[in-house]
């Protein structure tokens, strides 16, 4: 080599992923890589369709275009552009815009592809990238449908509040200088009631209260409220669940940010499937509801066509069937009078973890005091095999376990509860481990909180046991995924002969155990499993990389697995045939698998390792 071409090669040595790789992979680049100064006259001139090429920045500053105009990404030193074309063989879509001009060294595709052939490491790197790239552009905020937005970013105002004991008087005068229709009483900067003009109207004015009086006579205390970082799909099904106009809007450290009204909402609500929860929360009868149910199929399919996250799906369906079984419980007190004591509606697995698919089934069961009179046993037995018998009949399947508050052992107190997952605990059988996978995912449906946060806290306390942790790591690594030798898919058949992956199985389920295994570790009560590995990321379980990774398999593998149900492709459900995606998603699928097969050796090396 000669002066100038040591140093590029030393500059190329030091981008990634060069620094991974011996110096030959290094040298190849620069003994074939042409040096252009790229710059706004000639900018539209070097990406062609006719002659792909993958671009290197040596200098400058740039900006990667949509064809909508709309900027992808801003490039500076060590970036690359041009790589999507080479991977995939399509036209090229974006455009570069020079900011500033620069160096920039171009490798054509047959020197691209030998490195591609050469270095595994070369290769995983640029379809890692794409698929980072292809995510960022699905959740770009400014082509966010309703859906898939932050609550965060509806608000346009901070949080108006007020002590809880000043008068009515100042609230109502507070309320109308900030031009709201609500207001946050607050003690420490902790939320502790709403006042809303509502309650103006009907607690002061219709019963003649005093304005002198404290405010706090009048709220709402214990107010429902929601995370800046949820969805808006899920503030609009709290709202239509429970029937309120006003929501506050807490940080993750429970502090007021600010109020999302009704109003808010429906100015972002273009969505059948979210009108019809709507619809079900406010249902007369189970007529009603068997008919509202039958448009489900039919709007999950249109809902599919409109947003990005089709992973988002899994949330909906999940909503759908809570406002079913909420409905039916409220339909049920209504014609046998209200509960005799307390009680919890709960759901397990994929409901619990908002993931369901249309092929999903019953998981659920009631969680009751405990020392319950007969008379009382009958009564939740009963409530039990009305929701779900109608739940069937709204096409929620029967689950095939049994694992049903119709069956007497889903429908028990909370001693008997914890008595079950102590044995499935300390006794960790196939059958146990089985169990847990289900019922470790759990979630809150109808009833009264305080019994399920009970409930959650001697949870909370029993699941601590290293030997409980190494028996669901040793399960985990069990089932293994279908990747074999040479890289290649290991593919499975069914009675017709067609070859197909199961993506749930072997992919997303293990997925689902490995979050959840490191979630009961670290004490986090949540059921989601993005919403899992969020919180995972304030501990040191894992670093933060095995995290992203883990949740960009999520994603992509339940994409995948929800198109395939959604377009009805004639496999066995859960199921895809490779051979019907294009290269680029064939390498995605195998990296896929590869991240979620050392995740797997990951998991049983920390925990199982002792027990091996």
């Amino acid at each position: 080599m000669n002066t100038e071409q040591q140093e590029v090669a030393q500059f190329v040595m030091q981008q990634t992923p060069f620094n991974q790789l011996d110096g030959a992979a290094s040298e190849y680049f620069v003994n074939h890589l042409d040096i252009i100064y790229l710059t706004r006259e000639n900018q539209n001139q070097w990406l062609s369709s006719d002659n792909l090429r993958l671009f290197l920045i040596r200098s400058g500053d740039y900006d990667l275009v949509d064809p909508k105009g709309d900027v992808i990404t801003k490039l500076s030193s060590g970036d690359y552009f041009g790589f999507p074309s080479l991977l995939t063989g399509e036209a090229i879509q974006n455009s570069i815009s020079v900011q500033k001009e620069g160096i920039v060294y171009m490798l054509n595709q047959a020197a691209f592809d030998y490195l591609r052939h050469e270095y595994k490491v070369f290769e995983q790197y640029f379809v890692r990238a794409h698929k980072n790239r292809l995510l960022s552009s699905h959740y770009k905020s400014q082509n966010d449908s309703w859906s898939e937005k932050k609550i965060c970013e509806l608000m346009n105002r901070k949080a108006v509040t007020l002590a809880p004991d000043a008068s009515i008087r100042q609230a109502a005068k507070k309320m109308k200088q900030q031009g709201v229709s609500s207001i946050m009483l607050t003690e420490h900067e902790r939320l502790v009631g709403v006042v809303t003009d509502r309650d103006l109207r009907n607690r002061v004015l219709a019963d003649e209260v005093d304005p002198q009086e404290s405010v706090s006579s009048i709220m709402t205390c214990k107010p429902k409220f929601i995370f800046e970082n949820n969805r808006v799909f899920s503030a609009l099904h709290l709202m239509l669940k429970h029937n309120i106009h006003h929501l506050p809007v807490l940080d993750e450290h429970h502090k007021p940010l600010g109020m999302l009204t009704s109003t808010d909402l429906l100015r972002q609500q273009k969505s059948d499937p979210v009108q019809l929860i709507g619809r079900i929360y406010k249902a007369h009868s189970v007529v009603d509801l068997k008919r509202y149910s039958q448009e489900i199929p039919g709007l999950l399919k249109g809902f599919s066509n409109n947003i990005d996250d089709i992973s988002l799906i899994g949330k909906l369906l999940s909503g759908l069937t809570d406002a079913l079984t909420s409905r039916l419980i409220r339909l049920f007190q209504e014609d046998n009078g209200a509960a005799p004591t307390s009680f919890s509606f709960i759901c397990f697995g994929s409901q619990a973890r908002e993931e369901q698919t249309l092929h999903s089934d019953q998981d659920n069961g009631l969680l009751l005091p405990d020392d319950l009179t007969d008379e009382q046993h009958d009564y939740f037995k009963r409530m039990g095999e009305y929701v779900c018998e109608h739940l069937i009949e709204c096409g929620i399947k029967r689950c095939p376990g049994n694992i049903m508050a119709s069956n007497a052992q889903c429908r028990m107190g909370i001693n008997a509860w914890t008595e079950k997952f102590h044995k499935w605990i300390t006794s960790p059988t196939p059958e146990a481990m089985l169990n847990c996978k289900i019922f470790f995912d759990l979630r809150f449906i109808e009833g009264s909180t305080t019994l399920y946060a009970r409930f959650c806290e001697q949870l909370k306390r029993i699941s601590k046991n290293d030997l409980f942790y190494a028996a669901m790591a040793s399960d985990i690594k069990n089932t293994p995924v279908p990747i074999g030798l040479f890289n290649q898919f290991k593919l499975e058949k069914d009675e017709k002969q067609h070859k197909y992956l199961d993506l749930k199985k072997r992919g997303v389920v293990i997925i689902n155990d490995i979050v959840r295994l490191y979630s009961l570790k670290a004490g986090i009560q949540r059921a989601n499993t993005q919403e899992r590995i969020d919180a995972l990321m304030k501990f040191s379980l894992l670093n933060k990389d095995d995290l992203y990774n883990l949740k960009d398999c999520w994603r992509f593998l339940t994409q995948l697995r929800l198109g395939t149900q959604i377009n009805e492709e004639g496999l066995p459900s859960n199921c895809i045939n490779p051979n019907a995606l294009n290269s680029l998603e064939r390498h995605q699928l195998k990296e896929a698998f590869y991240l979620v097969k050392q995740a797997q050796q990951a998991a049983a090396f920390k925990f199982a390792r002792g027990s091996l």
